[in-house]
């Protein structure tokens, strides 16, 4: 049983950082779009946004965290290294970072997002930065 919950749970990873690597990048779209004032392409990106956003990205998390907590229910033995503890904490920020993805979301649909395309292409490394730290720690478990 714990190589078919650990299989789901990388599925649900994998489309997880999918959502999160493409959603930041329509916003950059989205952005620029806006800034020139092309209202139909907005709505487009939106569009799009709203139905990676509930469509792949909240259910891709919702079952990667209920998955990666049936492991630690079949593996409590990662409560005693200090790795998954750090791998947690970087789970807890992506998860923080999935909402703030939501509050821009929002902020678009409002019309109230000023962020520019340039902050959206930075801001789009965030999970890339957490993918590379998270996988080191769990296949090196360097503590």
């Amino acid at each position: 049983m714990y190589q078919w919950i650990l299989s789901l749970h990388l599925i649900a990873v994998v489309t997880w950082f999918a959502a999160l690597f493409y959603l930041p990048r329509l916003f950059a779209y989205h952005a620029d779009a806006r800034d020139r004032g092309e209202t139909q392409v907005m709505a487009y990106f939106l569009n799009m946004e709203r139905r990676l956003y509930k469509g792949i990205m909240l259910p891709s998390m919702i079952v990667a965290v209920v998955f990666g907590g049936l492991l630690l229910y079949l593996v409590p033995g990662f409560m005693d290294d200090e790795w998954f503890y750090a791998k947690l904490l970087l789970v807890a920020g992506l998860i923080g970072y999935h909402h703030v993805c939501l509050a821009y979301l929002k902020q678009f649909a409002a019309e109230r997002c000023h962020k520019s395309a340039t902050f959206f292409r930075a801001f789009n490394g965030i999970p890339t930065l957490l993918l590379v730290v998270i996988i080191l720690l769990v296949v090196l478990k360097p503590f």
